[in-house]
C-alpha cells in the first residue's frame, strides 16, 4: 500500500484534479443541454426526441453540434427566463409591500412605545426615528 502511495506523485495528483474538473464541466454541459432541449418552446416533440437521441448515442458530437446549432437561441432563452423571474420577484415584492403598508407615523409611534418601556435608549430611538422618517 505504501509503495503504491509513493508512486502517486504530485504530477499525478494534478492530472487527476484536471480530469475530475473536466469531467465535472462535461456533466454540467450535458445537463444544461438536456434542460434546454426540454424547456425549448420552439422545438416540437419530435425535434426534442431527435436531439435527445443524438445526445445520448453520440454524446460528444451531439452536445457540440447542439451548442453550435442552437447556442445563440439557448442564450436568448436563458436571458428571457432570467428577466421573467426577476419581473415575478419584483411584482411579488411590490404586492407584499402594498398589502402590509407601514407608514412613518405608525413606525414612530411603535418606536416611542419601545422607548417609554426602556427597550430603546435615547440614541437608538433617535436613530430609528430618523430611519423611519427618511
Amino acid at each position: 500500500m505504501i509503495a503504491l502511495l509513493a508512486q502517486f506523485g504530485t504530477g499525478q495528483v494534478l492530472w487527476s484534479m484536471l480530469w475530475f474538473t473536466l469531467f465535472f464541466f462535461w456533466i454540467w454541459t450535458v445537463i444544461t443541454v438536456f434542460s434546454d432541449i426540454f424547456r425549448s418552446d420552439d422545438l416540437l416533440g419530435w425535434g426534442k426526441a431527435l436531439w435527445t437521441i443524438f445526445v445520448i448515442f453520440l454524446p460528444f458530437l451531439g452536445v457540440f453540434v447542439y451548442l453550435i446549432a442552437r447556442g445563440k437561441s439557448m442564450q436568448e432563452r436563458s436571458i428571457r427566463n432570467a428577466q421573467e423571474r426577476e419581473q415575478q420577484f419584483r411584482s411579488y415584492v411590490q404586492e407584499t409591500a402594498a398589502t402590509n403598508p407601514r407608514n412613518a407615523a405608525e413606525e414612530v409611534a411603535r418606536l416611542a412605545e419601545l422607548h417609554e418601556k426602556g427597550v430603546l435608549s435615547d440614541d437608538e430611538f433617535a436613530q430609528a426615528k430618523a430611519r423611519a422618517l427618511a
